[in-house]
């Protein structure tokens, strides 16, 4: 459910950009989104701010992350939460404290090493900039760039939209692109994007993320089947099958950027996901990492 600002900026600009024909449709699939954008390179003058790429600020005794192989994970993210409180209209993040995203070796596309690391305010009070040990899974440096955040209304994009609710004899896709741009506010130093819709073409991330993360099994590309395998699990309860596939969020979307360095294979996204039961009790042990690439 929109908040009552979101609702009421959602409405203003399907009436400026003459959409009333999708309100219904838009007002029951925008969601609400945080998006984040560099805003300076880092200088790691201050340490816990929000950074995408660089070097973490990790206290000493958290132990880096390593793969299945024994292998240092390579540090992507860090999100201080109380930068984010303001943006996340939902409320769904903790109020204090900061995540951590790694990663393993990007192969396969589906079901990455990864981990989220969650540190409570009281120990990054210890926090100091930790260098990468000097080969990590990808072997990459990146630029680490301190990132602003912002409220967005995220749309179902490409993969997600259905045509026939948006279209019609006066709107192609294009005139609502448009109306996606004003509602996400995008701009080119964009990052990252929370809780919005994930860049595939299909549609179906959710379905292959709530599959892995409620029964371990591998997605075959069926959303039929996968629903099938999660009712299965759950006892043959159908509805609340769909309910976990919908309580299945986009925890966060890292783009490729030249001025980072990242490149998730053919200038992709990086995708992590976790159940909103996670989610709203702070558990983050528990989640999926995918990669979509045209």
């Amino acid at each position: 459910m929109l908040s009552e600002n979101n609702e009421n900026k959602l409405k203003r600009v399907i009436h400026e950009q003459q959409f009333g024909h999708a309100l219904d449709y838009l007002m029951e699939t925008v969601r609400q989104g945080i998006r984040l954008s560099k805003s300076r390179v880092e200088d790691y003058k201050a340490a816990g701010c929000s950074r995408i790429g660089g070097d973490p600020d990790l206290p000493a005794d958290v132990e880096w992350p390593v793969d299945s192989k024994g292998t240092p994970m390579t540090f992507l993210a860090q999100l201080r939460l109380r930068e984010l409180m303001g943006y996340d209209e939902a409320s769904r993040l903790p109020a204090n404290g900061a995540l951590y995203f790694f990663i393993g070796i990007d192969e396969p596309a589906y079901d990455i090493e990864h981990k989220v690391l969650y540190l409570q305010e009281e120990q990054l009070q210890a926090a100091q900039r930790r260098h990468a040990p000097e080969v990590t899974a990808l072997e990459d440096a990146f630029t680490g760039y301190q990132v602003s955040a912002r409220s967005t209304l995220e749309p179902p994009n490409y993969g997600y939209v259905d045509y026939e609710q948006v279209e019609d004899d006066e709107h192609d896709y294009e005139h609502y692109e448009e109306l996606c741009f004003e509602l996400t506010g995008y701009s080119s130093i964009d990052l990252a994007t929370m809780f919005g819709y994930p860049g595939t073409q299909h549609g179906d991330c959710e379905y292959e993320a709530a599959l892995k993360l409620l029964t371990g099994e591998k997605y075959n590309y069926s959303e039929t089947e996968a629903l099938k395998q999660i009712t299965r699990h759950l006892n043959g309860d159908s509805d609340r099958a769909k309910q976990e596939i919908r309580d299945t969020l986009l925890l966060l979307a890292l783009d490729s950027d030249d001025d980072v360095g990242f490149c998730w294979w053919d200038a992709g996204e990086l995708q992590f996901f976790i159940r909103k039961e996670d989610l709203m009790a702070g558990n983050f042990d528990r989640t999926y990492c995918s990669l979509y690439s045209s």
